[in-house]
């Protein structure tokens, strides 16, 4: 892939805007999570205090996601983005200002967090779903990439401008931030002009299409198979790195080291896109799943030592890891499911990726508490690697190729 082909996506102008409007938002995105760990910390230094704000966040997303799903697949994608981007603008303004001005109570938090998870898990869908309505499906790989290469960018400097924010003018202001960049985010959005899609067949009623997603996504094999084996990465993820990892650090290699740790995940994100702008993803299920495993290297070394740099190098692997299960998972998406159902089938997919995640963000504070902080991240690393391994016992994950290499 030549360097004309690997930027071909931004001669279009829809994906101009929509990318613009993404690299914006992902400022924000970048520092919000850091931010939002020490806000709760400084609130209370309980992990299961931070649990339970993580999991307001995802209950609602899980509820809610399914309707995300349908909305998308019914209305223009591009103006619920721009709907919701203002209210995550609202609640996320919020949450800054009561940080910064010392008001904040854990209730406060987990009140606006659950407003959060509500407002992405309905517009999650369409952000998912819109990509492929903005270039040809040739420069679907390319688009990914490019996506990936502004995330990683970011991600670099996000997570450790975000600690050092915490450190020396409070977290609130980094949350500060995430607010106005959704708003800008929407601001842009809005200059993505997408045609009417026409809606073919008989006019169906909300559940009959939750009905036909569902009926979808049971069967299809490499979907659920994927989604199942998510359902338990992410619980693991979401209490042992995200709630757990936090506390552990703060006691180890402190909030500067856990940012370092974090934007090193971006670094090995950001390198594997240069390789994947040139490089054919040919098996992406294969591939994905390989390299997905290596999540469990940070919480092992996090849990095995209190030096920062073997944590460091070990979530700079985890990042590579990511980017390419990121980019294999949205191609067998974006070229296996026809797109009038694609917000729904991306709908089901988050579902069954985060219905455990509340039960992780809750149960690791205990699990913590009760056998050790560190032995838990240990014993999670290990159990994280062997799940997403055992997906690869399915013939459809391992075989799963790029469509146009299908026969037909």
């Amino acid at each position: 892939m030549d360097r004309g082909t690997a930027l071909a996506p931004l001669r279009e102008q829809n994906f101009r805007w929509y990318y613009a409007s993404s690299a914006v938002n992902m400022v924000g995105n970048t520092m919000a999570p850091v931010a939002l760990a020490f806000a709760v910390l400084h609130v209370s230094d309980s992990p299961s205090a931070l649990g339970a704000v993580l999991a307001a966040s995802t209950i609602p997303m899980v509820v809610f996601l399914l309707a995300g799903g349908v909305l998308a697949d019914r209305l223009p994608r591009a103006l619920l983005l721009q709907v919701g981007g203002f209210v995550l603008a609202a609640t996320q303004g919020l949450a800054a200002y009561l940080v910064i001005s010392g008001t904040a109570e854990l209730w406060m938090l987990i009140v606006l967090e659950a407003l959060n998870g509500t407002a992405l898990a309905l517009i999650f869908p369409a952000y998912a779903g819109l990509l492929p309505q903005l270039v040809p499906r040739e420069l679907l790989q390319q688009a990914n990439v490019l996506q990936a290469v502004a995330r990683g960018t970011l991600r670099v400097l996000g997570p450790t401008a975000a600690a050092w924010l915490v450190v020396g003018a409070g977290a609130g202001w980094a949350l500060a931030v995430d607010a106005i960049t959704w708003a800008l985010a929407s601001v842009l959005m809005a200059r993505v002009s997408v045609p009417p899609r026409i809606r073919t067949g008989e006019e169906t009623t909300t559940l009959g299409e939750l009905r036909e997603g569902w009926t979808f996504f049971r069967s299809t094999t490499w979907l659920w198979v994927v989604v199942l084996a998510f359902a338990f990465l992410n619980a693991i993820h979401a209490g042992a790195w995200l709630t757990l990892g936090p506390a552990v650090a703060k006691e180890t290699i402190g909030a500067k080291g856990w940012g370092y740790a974090l934007s090193a995940e971006s670094v090995g994100l950001l390198l594997t896109t240069a390789i994947m702008l040139r490089r054919r993803l040919e098996r992406p299920l294969l591939v994905g799943m390989l390299t997905i495993s290596a999540l469990a290297l940070p919480l092992v070394l996090l849990g095995a030592t209190h030096a920062v740099v073997p944590v460091v190098i070990g979530a700079f692997v985890a990042g590579a890891g990511i980017e390419v299960f990121n980019l294999g998972w949205n191609l067998a998406m974006q070229e296996h499911v026809e797109e009038r159902m694609l917000s729904r089938a991306y709908s089901y997919d988050a579902l069954g990726s985060l219905i455990a995640m509340p039960v992780g963000q809750l149960a690791y504070g205990a699990l913590g508490v009760t056998f050790g902080f560190k032995e838990v991240l240990v014993i999670s690393g290990i159990a994280y690697a062997a799940i997403a391994l055992a997906t690869l016992g399915s013939r459809s994950v391992r075989e799963l190729r790029r469509a146009e290499l299908v026969a037909v």
